[in-house]
């Protein structure tokens, strides 16, 4: 891992025919960051992580990643989509969703090689579900399936783990113990985690990046409820989580 930027961005623009997503993006994110992408619905998070991926390409400026056009970087970015929902009544064990991030990785075709069961075990071990490799993927608690989504998307030994919107439909202790898992994961890779609402407070990340046809980044511990209903000119809820007692306030 080198200590250059993880991701930096110049002077980037994106659109959707003669929709203007994102205009004049300049950021940098640096190793071991954790950050959240956060910004009204429609603002451009899904589009600057589809930038980050790879999959779409700027219209002006450039996005790189590790240094290099993002398509070329991403067998160093774990990824956890959205609506990771694989259908429950498949008979799939919890050991082979997480073999499938060890797809495409290596010259194996055909069987995985014993190494890459030795990775999803590690990985497996990394959040906390050593036991559960045998289990049927169906029979895990909502947490505990996202928790072996993480272990998938760690099986191809990222420098930078994308989650997008991971926590949608988790209760608030569930919610606590995933972050508590994502910063321990922060200190040795890059944590980048989009949130459909505010839902994320400045204890639980480094770094914010507020998307709303722009892009600007804080500081979490700068960040105050009021900044975050100006950039939005709305309301915005703001969710005080209290890491000792494991429980969340709602403030309006």
């Amino acid at each position: 891992m080198t200590d250059g930027n993880v991701i930096q961005t110049t002077d980037l623009h994106f659109r959707y025919d003669s929709d203007v997503v994102l205009e004049n993006v300049n950021i940098t994110v640096g190793p071991r960051d954790f950050v959240s992408i956060v910004g009204p619905n429609g603002g451009g998070k899904t589009t600057l992580l589809k930038l980050i991926l790879g999959l779409l390409q700027p219209r002006h400026g450039s996005i790189r990643v590790f240094g290099l056009p993002p398509e070329k970087a991403r067998q160093r970015v774990g990824y956890m989509p959205q609506y990771a929902q694989l259908d429950p009544h498949f008979p799939v064990s919890v050991q082979d969703v997480v073999l499938m991030g060890r797809l495409g990785i290596g010259s194996s075709i055909g069987p995985y090689r014993r190494a890459d069961v030795d990775i999803a075990h590690r990985t497996l071990g990394e959040v906390g579900l050593a036991k559960f490799a045998r289990r049927p993927f169906a029979a895990l608690s909502g947490g505990q399936r996202q928790r072996v989504l993480i272990s998938r998307a760690l099986a191809c030994e990222p420098d930078l783990l994308l989650l997008d919107e991971p926590t949608s439909n988790l209760d608030q202790a569930v919610q606590d113990d995933f972050y508590d898992l994502l910063r321990e994961l922060s200190k040795r890779l890059t944590v980048i985690l989009v949130s459909h609402d505010v839902g994320f407070v400045s204890t639980l990340v480094q770094t914010i990046l507020c998307v709303n046809r722009t892009v600007s980044k804080h500081c979490a511990s700068e960040l105050s409820g009021k900044t975050i209903s100006d950039l939005y000119g709305g309301d915005i809820a703001m969710v005080h989580h209290d890491h000792d007692h494991h429980h969340g306030h709602h403030h309006h």
